[in-house]
């Protein structure tokens, strides 16, 4: 069965997942602005959950329709085939938002979509009530520019929660988001990883995890595996596929530093879940004393700035102190976000190159240094 997807994603990285999705065999793949479409079967609704690095979750494109009025909803909603998803037994709350459109409040919004669902469940199955004890298909909507989209969630908790994060310092990157800078620094699995600001270890983390070709989501559950539609060897076949991809005997190491003690602790603690942590090595060390223990080095920092722990002042005399202990050399390359535009000034040096992202709400730059 053909089936159209959603990929709701982190601003700046559509096109990373766009050629994710190519490479793990989507088709109809349409980079847009902070989603993804694509298409595929049953199989590939089960791979790209488990082994996205970069999406936030996978949601099923039920239909999409123009609404300018509440009955406009009401009878989209009702012609699509939520049949096909939805069993008799099974939950189907519903939640969502609407932007720039006409229909402008969610709760009346939601309110009518569910009511519709039930309409059209009603007229299949033949019964006037539903218990909702089954698995739930999570409804979401969005209304943008009065174009209502309707989608139902395959896969519960966003797809960031790998599952090794069991604590984190006080303001962690998300793991997609750490993911895709990994991606743009084409890391590989021969490569030395540095991260002399690691926190909590997620750049590390997801470094091993990107560069071994390891799937983030092995080891975690998904709404989806849930829903009767769906053939149940699927998760196990995505699974299986998933490991025999995997490069676990490589020359990859990585080496973190952060000047709190206890945050070094908790990225042990979370490296010591993952079956290549052993080689990731975590030390407490100030910035001013990083070390280099190779020859090459791909460095990758989220260090702590004005809009989210240090003010401008502290964050740009750190700036400073980076540029003095990452110099220009053969074999090195360096990837710092900030959200600071004199970032390159106090730095010492242009970038060869930018990138935007957001770092959750925080408008970015990703400077990347590599010549």
């Amino acid at each position: 069965m053909k089936i159209n997807f959603v990929i709701p994603c982190l601003l700046g990285v559509e096109g990373i997942i766009a050629d994710e999705l190519r490479s793990l065999e989507a088709e109809d793949v349409k980079a847009e602005n902070g989603r993804v479409l694509f298409s595929g079967d049953e199989n590939l609704l089960a791979r790209v959950n488990i082994c996205s690095h970069f999406a936030e979750r996978v949601q099923i494109l039920v239909g999409s329709f123009k609404a300018t009025t509440f009955e406009e909803l009401f009878q989209g909603t009702k012609n699509l085939p939520w049949e096909q998803w939805i069993l008799k037994d099974d939950a189907f709350p519903v939640k969502g938002y609407s932007l720039k459109s006409t229909l402008f409040s969610v709760s009346d919004c939601q309110a009518i979509i569910k009511k519709a669902v039930v309409e059209r469940l009603k007229s299949k199955y033949g019964i006037s009530w539903f218990d909702e004890t089954g698995p739930t298909h999570q409804i979401q909507f969005s209304i943008m520019n009065d174009e209502a989209t309707l989608l139902i969630d395959t896969s519960g908790a966003g797809l960031h929660k790998r599952g090794y994060r069991l604590q984190s310092n006080f303001a962690p990157m998300k793991e997609t988001l750490a993911a895709a800078i990994c991606s743009l620094a084409k890391l590989k699995h021969y490569h030395t990883l540095y991260d002399p600001m690691c926190g909590s270890g997620t750049l590390m983390i997801e470094g091993a995890l990107y560069a071994h070709n390891i799937a983030p989501g092995l080891n975690r559950h998904f709404s989806a595996e849930r829903f009767e539609v769906l053939p149940k060897n699927i998760w196990a076949e995505e699974r299986e596929r998933a490991k025999s991809l995997e490069k676990i005997d490589t020359d990859f190491q990585g080496f973190g530093s952060d000047i709190d003690g206890e945050t070094i602790k908790l990225a042990m603690a979370n490296a010591s879940r993952l079956p290549i942590g052993k080689k990731l090595h975590f030390e407490k060390r100030d910035i001013r004393d990083f070390k280099r223990h190779t020859e090459r080095g791909t460095v990758l920092v989220n260090p702590p700035y004005g809009e989210r722990l240090l003010d401008l002042q502290e964050a740009e005399a750190l700036y400073r102190e980076m540029g003095k202990v990452f110099p220009q050399s053969h074999g090195w390359s360096y990837y710092i976000i900030t959200p600071d535009e004199e970032f390159e000034t106090c730095f010492g040096r242009k970038a060869d190159k930018r990138r935007k992202l957001y770092n959750g709400m925080i408008k970015c730059q990703l400077y990347m240094y590599f010549k």
